[in-house]
This record gives C-alpha cells, sequence and structure tokens, in this order.
C-alpha cells in the first residue's frame, strides 16, 4: 500500500498548514533570507522617562501626604495641650479663649486676653463646631 502523498510546500515557503494559505505578509519576523533585518527599538530612553515620571509624581504625592499628616498632627497636639487644660466653664463655639501657664508651670484657659493679664500666654484658640480647637494668631 503505497503511502498517500501530502502536499509538500519547500522549507523557503511559509505556508500555514492550519488555514490552507501563505500568511509570510503576516509574520511579525523575517520569513526568507533575503528580508531586511528587524531590530527592536531600544525602548530604554522610554522606559527611564516613565520611571523618572512616575518617581517625581509619587515623591509630590508623598511629600503632600506627609505635609498634611504633620499637620494633623499638629492639630491633634494642640487639641490634646486645650483639652488637658485646667477650666472651669463650658467654652462656647466660635469663641475665642486663651491659653496659660501658671507659676507651676499648669496649663489653664481663660477669657482673659494677654493684654488684660499677667500670665505666660501659650496661645489663643477659637473652639470650632466640631469641637476642635483652632490656633488664632
Amino acid at each position: 500500500m503505497p503511502k498517500e502523498k501530502k502536499n509538500k510546500h519547500p522549507d523557503a515557503v511559509v505556508f500555514n498548514e492550519v488555514e490552507k494559505r501563505y500568511d509570510a505578509f503576516l509574520k511579525p519576523y523575517a520569513t526568507t533570507v533575503g528580508a531586511p533585518v528587524i531590530t527592536p527599538k531600544n525602548m530604554s530612553p522610554w522606559k527611564n522617562r516613565g520611571v523618572k515620571m512616575v518617581n517625581e509624581a509619587l515623591q509630590a504625592e508623598f511629600d503632600e501626604l506627609k505635609s498634611k499628616y504633620n499637620q494633623l498632627q499638629d492639630r491633634f497636639e494642640m487639641n490634646n495641650l486645650v483639652y488637658a487644660a485646667h477650666y472651669n466653664f463650658q467654652p462656647i463655639v466660635g469663641k475665642v479663649y486663651h491659653l496659660y501657664k501658671d507659676q507651676k508651670e499648669a496649663l489653664f484657659l481663660s477669657i482673659l486676653a494677654p493684654e488684660e493679664c499677667n500670665f505666660n500666654h501659650i496661645g489663643s484658640f477659637r473652639l470650632g463646631s466640631d469641637y476642635i480647637w483652632e490656633k488664632v494668631s
């Protein structure tokens, strides 16, 4: 029994056996010896520029977050300081109060302005509607 002769194509010819067609023009690589050399583009400059831009953007965002964190930490410490002070009245939202140190270095909150007394003035604060103390100049 003779073997069935298969329709054989030369090795130099690009023939797709699955689709039964010539598809050398679809290949992303050279398919003949005489084809021009395909050299990949050097992507290093593009990648380096992209990495640099991403690093700068992330560094700027980090610096912004760090600044906001420091501001938040300062506000927390300031509020902690005022709430830890001694006072015998209920502060009113929107009013300005003054924080002082007495002779024993104890903190106390007062309605008296720095010009009206001789205590060691630490700062002036306004109570916000959210009960957060804000430093006033």
